[in-house]
């Protein structure tokens, strides 16, 4: 009867652990509706914004900005390296792939910054801040909690601050890694580097030519071209972010509804297994009090 005692806690245990995953799982998904709407309403604009910056940039090549946020450094001494990862577990591989792709790309490229101590960490995430500073890398605590008040103002502030530290040449280089949101189940894994400023993809490029029939856009400025740039390019480095860090929110949620559907499937697996178990150690200890009685029955007659 110990057996069956055991058994019927382990099903107790896992009934309660399957009714966690299932609220889990709601609560995911109806944080995932949200942020999905956010990452879907700021695509469009995000990617108008890059595509006239570009025609902007090109018309106005040569003109000069206060700022040169495109300015490449001829030697690397110092990156900055932003991860972004979720605040809280549970949700698959999702955290565990951009740390482990961050540590992949400093052995490849910025081992020697580490080495030498230039190499700076900046966590978006609480998950990414954990593991950074208990591995002892340089690390920036300011702004992890980020998640905590997820809108532009605070994406804004991150951004700004990246930017300054480039222009004064604190960091030669800013690179991101996060998740972009495909859909549910799947998220891609993007490398990016943030600043210096560089020009879209030539894919991209080509799309855009296309929908201009191959033509330049000819703009007329209304005002200086120089004071123009001053404005659009900090505001759409700003904006290249803030998306960054939307596609990690709907990725996280994406990937804890994914994580805590295939755990209540599993959960609802290792029920069936234990209620056979259970029905068949029960069937045994009754057919085992049968044997005793009916052993015990003969020996009286006897």
């Amino acid at each position: 009867m110990a057996n069956l005692k055991e058994i019927k806690a382990r099903i107790k245990s896992v009934d309660s652990t399957q009714q966690i995953t299932k609220a889990m799982k709601m609560v995911a998904a109806s944080k995932l509706r949200r942020a999905q709407d956010r990452i879907m309403q700021m695509r469009p604009y995000a990617e108008k914004f890059d595509e006239i910056l570009d025609h902007v940039n090109e018309v106005a090549s040569g003109v000069q900005v206060k700022r040169d946020f495109a300015q490449v450094r001829e030697e690397v001494e110092s990156v900055l390296l932003v991860v972004i990862t979720s605040d809280r577990g549970l949700c698959g591989g999702f955290n565990t792939n951009v740390i482990k792709q961050a540590v992949q790309r400093i052995e490849d490229n910025y081992a020697s910054q580490r080495d030498a101590g230039k190499l700076t960490i900046l966590p978006i995430g609480k998950k990414a801040y954990e593991y950074f500073a208990k591995n002892k890398y340089v690390v920036i605590d300011k702004y992890y909690e980020l998640f905590n008040d997820l809108s532009f103002n605070s994406a804004r502030l991150v951004a700004e601050y990246m930017m300054e530290m480039f222009i004064e040449g604190k960091y030669d280089q800013v690179d991101l890694i996060y998740n972009e949101f495909k859909n549910v189940a799947t998220q891609l894994l993007r490398e990016e580097v943030f600043l210096p400023a560089q020009p879209r993809e030539e894919e991209e490029e080509a799309n855009k030519d296309a929908k201009h029939g191959g033509m330049a856009i000819d703009y007329i400025f209304d005002q200086n071209p120089g004071a123009l740039l001053d404005e659009l390019i900090p505001h759409g480095l700003k904006m290249r972010f803030f998306r960054a860090v939307l596609e990690s929110n709907a990725s996280e949620h994406g990937a804890r509804m994914t994580a805590m559907d295939k755990a209540t499937d599993n959960a609802a697996e290792l029920l069936k297994d234990l209620n056979l178990l259970y029905n068949r150690t029960r069937q045994a200890a009754i057919t085992t009090e049968i044997l005793e009685i009916t052993a015990g029955a003969e020996a009286l007659a006897q």
